[in-house]
C-alpha cells in the first residue's frame, strides 16, 4: 500500500496490561491529540475498526525504560505486542518511541490544565494524554513537529 506523506495519520500505543491509551495526528500531520483508551483486550479489535476508516501510515509504541535506562519488566510484554501488531498489519511500519516519564507528564498537563482532582485521577484520560505525549515527541524526533 503507498500513502503520501501529509495526508495520512500516524498512530501512536500507550501500551498498557490493562488498558492502552491511543493518540493520532490530524492526516496533515499538523496536531496530535488523545484519541481514546481501551481495555487491552479488545485493543486488536478497536484498531481493526479505526484502520478500515482512517489511513494511517505509520504505528509508533511507547517503549517502557526505568530511570536508568535499561529496559523496563514490561518491555518484553511491548516487545510482544509489537511483533503482533507486525503481522496483523503487515502494511503498517511499527516505530518505537521512549515513553519515560509520559504518564507523569500527562498528569501534569492535567494539573496545568486546572483539571478537577477527580479527572486528574481518571487512569483513562491520563493513558491517552500519555499517548499523545509518546506522539508529540516522536514527531518531534522525526523533524515532524
Amino acid at each position: 500500500m503507498l500513502y503520501l506523506c501529509g495526508v495520512s495519520r500516524i498512530l501512536a500505543i500507550d501500551f498498557g496490561s490493562k488498558k492502552s491509551g491511543l493518540a493520532v495526528t490530524d492526516p496533515l500531520r499538523i496536531i496530535a491529540a488523545p484519541l481514546e483508551t481501551v481495555v487491552t483486550t479488545k485493543l486488536f479489535e478497536y484498531l481493526d475498526r479505526y484502520l478500515k476508516s482512517e489511513i494511517v501510515a505509520e504505528i509508533v509504541i511507547g517503549e517502557p525504560f526505568n530511570d536508568d535506562g535499561s529496559p523496563s519488566k514490561f518491555h518484553k510484554e511491548v516487545t510482544k505486542f509489537s511483533e503482533k501488531l507486525k503481522k496483523r498489519y503487515p502494511n503498517i511500519p511499527v516505530f518505537f518511541q521512549d515513553e519515560t516519564s509520559s504518564s507523569k507528564r500527562a498528569k501534569g498537563v492535567l494539573l496545568h490544565s486546572g483539571a478537577k482532582k477527580a479527572k486528574r485521577r481518571d487512569k483513562f484520560l491520563v493513558d491517552k494524554i500519555a499517548a499523545s505525549i509518546i506522539l508529540e515527541d516522536y514527531l518531534t524526533e522525526k523533524g515532524i513537529f
